[in-house]
């Protein structure tokens, strides 16, 4: 644990320069607005370690993963999210010596992340040559006008008359840190510089893999309010620049207003986009930096007025749900559903920035209560959109139906480790779970009909085809797989998977049926269901292998579970935490500790086909053996501990999801932000503290309240309902803006009138 940052309510604040933990630091004042992102990277030169990233939603390219354990059905490619145009560069000089925080002494540092607003502002002196220049840059990624950038540098001489020149640039010679041996992934396509104005084009390099190709511009327009003495327009292979020296005077503050645009060719056409950045740029140079940060500012107000999540008592916990909801809507925000949430987003590059089964499993949820119904539904229709793939990847491994990748942009698997990629299989029923959760939740019903069953139909066939009959113990069984436990590869049984399998076949059994008694047997009739496969079906749901020990009444994880040397995490030294960064792979998968939720996994999402005691029994057996060093672990055992009455133990995980990566719990946040996990502080909080629950399409409450926390408050859109839960140390207040709202408070019926409020005492 490491905790660089002042705790405020709304605001992330560092006060001094962090030369040895500026990687950690960059991540954490990350930049997104959907369409762009970034690192909290400065825009003048530094010399210090660092790592310079700029992305863009839905850029990718396909790495080459051929190597000399090749197996049959191997992913071609490593597709990973590529750091594009380095567009926030401004080289400072200050009479001929150039600004560099790791060089110069550095007074009054401040830098702080407005989540509030969105904007990223840092204020410091720095001292050269015994002259003094005070510095104040303001920084935003406009969710307003989602292809803009705006940049204030202002630049204060304190102690002398001199000389400021400002280099603003645009720079395409630009790495991916995880690249094959300094790999360069783009090449120039054109460019343009002129006094104040540049452009530059870019493109990613043809690849032998039927991938497609991306071309990126970004256009600059410079605004300077101060005395300028010369101006040059320079340029050099995938690099322009304007050189503009100001003069200085002590105590009149000189700025620099940098407005950027940055399109691609998947929202136009590629002869356009330096035109259509012009565009860009003009209608913001006649609004002005001002009425541009107003515009924006206005628009995360909008979003914290629906999302926002209130606590008094305890500024920590405050602040970690507010971090955590800021950067999830700087990554996504619903507006386009051929994006999903890469687990980085835009604050790095490790997992190559892909989808994950992350977004069915922990981001929906969020998204369905905290945005408008369509955001979700764009989520699943990313899927529809990608079922060619995941019939490929089926089809790739000599299977039927449909197996949605571990890692894909496009829908194929391009994820490079065999014993993720393959036998990570329980995936395919996180996807089949999203649709039951957005059906079951906002009443959509026809989203089934029109896309859902599509997908339910390629699950369940790959599911058929993928386990096997046992005849000597009557059972179907799934072998060679690896669980949510990725701390065990090639189990036999694992019983998340088996259970979410046939969970996912009876719903597409019971979607079938629906549809054709709601008109829609035309629809089943297209996707050629016969007689016996729907037989089949039934049978691998009767008689599937779920592993049970009659003796601690536990579910076991796998097979051979119970033959480990079980013991609790509490006896591992402290020098070994966390294991995956000290212990052997092969120690580690010799062990019984669980990196996050397995057979707690399942409990979470099918809560209510288990009864108290057995989610009780499995949970006080497996937690004391999990590590949580996967970011998706806490939430999942915070919400069944709030359940289960384990109050401290439920704030303990919600303060470590919480706070995951403001605090660097996992020693890795360096290499960017865990951001499909970030979900957790909020699911810890509705579905844990406020024990909220909807299945049966029947929303219930059954709220708790930590003892460091006196109140705490959200809002959450379901179905025609906005609604308002307070919960404080005496009382539970729920109010609505809808019609009249039947659901249930502590297990026992309850009524909000239409747009009004009931109030009960908290148990």
């Amino acid at each position: 644990m490491k905790r660089l940052f002042e705790i405020d309510s709304w605001k992330i604040i560092e006060t001094e320069l962090h030369k040895e933990d500026f990687r950690l630091a960059e991540s954490i004042m990350s930049l997104g607005n959907g369409h762009m992102g970034m690192r909290g990277n400065f825009e003048e030169s530094y010399t210090g370690d660092f790592h310079r990233g700029s992305y863009l939603a839905g850029v990718w390219f396909p790495d080459k993963t051929r190597v000399g354990w090749w197996k049959n059905g191997y992913p071609q490619y490593f597709g990973k999210v590529i750091n594009s145009i380095n567009f926030i560069g401004i080289r400072v000089f200050i009479d001929g010596e150039e600004l560099d925080l790791n060089k110069s002494e550095v007074k009054e540092y401040y830098r702080e992340l407005d989540m509030q607003h969105g904007v990223l502002t840092r204020m410091f002196t720095i001292v050269q040559n015994g002259k003094e220049t005070g510095v104040e840059v303001t920084r935003f990624l406009s969710v307003a006008d989602k292809e803009l950038a705006a940049i204030r540098y202002s630049v204060t001489a304190k102690n002398y008359n001199g000389n400021i020149t400002f280099i603003p640039y645009l720079d395409g010679d630009v790495r991916n840190e995880d690249s094959n041996y300094e790999e360069d992934f783009w090449y120039e396509v054109s460019k343009d510089v002129s006094e104040y104005a540049g452009s530059l084009v870019m493109k990613t390099k043809d690849n032998p893999f039927g991938a497609p190709t991306f071309q990126i511009a970004a256009t600059m327009q410079t605004v300077v309010d101060g005395e300028v003495s010369n101006v040059e327009a320079n340029h050099q292979e995938e690099y322009v620049e304007n050189v503009i020296q100001v003069k200085a005077e002590q105590g009149r503050t000189v700025s620099l207003y940098k407005y950027i645009a940055v399109t691609t060719d998947r929202d136009h056409e590629s002869s356009e986009l330096t035109e259509k950045g012009k565009e860009v740029i003009g209608r913001a140079v006649e609004k002005g930096f001002g009425q541009l940060l107003d515009e924006h500012k206005n628009g995360w107000l909008s979003r914290w007025e629906i999302a926002d999540v209130e606590i008094s008592g305890d500024d920590e916990a405050q602040q970690g749900i507010r971090f955590n909801l800021f950067q999830l809507f700087s990554t996504y925000y619903g507006e386009d559903s051929r994006l999903n949430i890469g687990p980085k987003g835009f604050t790095g590059e490790k997992y190559g920035g892909a989808t994950y089964w992350d977004t069915e499993a922990y981001a929906i949820p969020l998204y369905l209560s905290t945005a408008e119904p369509k955001v979700a539904r764009n989520l699943l229709i990313y899927r529809h959109n990608q079922l060619a793939g995941a019939y490929h990847n089926a089809k790739q491994q000599g299977l039927n139906g449909a197996l949605y990748p571990m890692v894909t942009f496009t829908g194929v698997e391009c994820h490079n480790e065999w014993e993720i990629t393959f036998e990570e299989i329980h995936r395919n029923g996180a996807i089949a779970y999203a649709i039951y959760n957005y059906v079951n939740y906002t009443g959509d019903k026809d989203y089934l009909h029109e896309y859902g069953i599509d997908v339910l139909a390629g699950i369940s066939r790959f599911w058929a085809d993928r386990v096997h009959f046992s005849k000597n113990k009557n059972v179907y069984m799934i072998h060679g797989v690896t669980g949510p436990n990725e701390y065990e590869n090639n189990v036999n049984n694992n019983w998340y998977t088996n259970r979410i399998a046939v969970w996912s076949l009876r719903y597409t059994l019971e979607v079938i049926e629906f549809l054709k008694q709601n008109g829609h047997q035309e629809r089943v009739a297209s996707l050629d269901f016969t007689g016996e496969e729907l037989s089949k079906w039934q049978d691998i749901i009767e008689k599937m292998y779920l592993p049970y020990d009659e003796e601690r009444g536990v579910f076991v994880q796998h097979d051979t579970f119970l033959d480990k040397e079980l013991k609790p995490v509490d006896e591992l030294p402290a020098e070994d935490r966390p294991i995956n960064q000290n212990w052997s792979w092969d120690k580690i998968l010799r062990s019984c500790f669980i990196k996050q939720a397995d057979v707690l996994q399942g409990l979470y999402f099918f809560n209510h086909e288990f009864t108290e005691e057995e989610k009780r029994r499995n949970f006080e057996f497996y937690e004391p053996m999990t590590v949580h060093e996967s970011s998706l672990s806490p939430s999942v055992h915070a919400v069944l501990a709030a359940e289960l009455g384990m109050e401290d133990k439920a704030y303990e995980m919600y303060h470590r999801t919480a706070r995951l990566d403001l605090d660097n719990y996992n020693n890795d946040t360096e290499d960017g932000l865990h951001i499909t996990s970030m979900t957790g502080a909020w699911l810890a909080i509705v579905q844990g503290f406020a024990g909220m629950r909807t299945a049966g399409e029947s929303l219930s409450f059954a709220p708790f309240i930590p003892k460091a926390w006196s109140q705490y408050s959200f809002k959450i859109i379901y179905r025609d309902h906005y609604l308002k839960v307070e919960v404080n140390q005496e009382s539970v207040i729920l109010t609505q803006q809808g019609p009249e709202l039947a659901m249930k408070l502590y297990g026992e019926k309850a009524i909000i009138p239409a747009d009004g409020t009931i109030s009960v005492k908290l148990k």
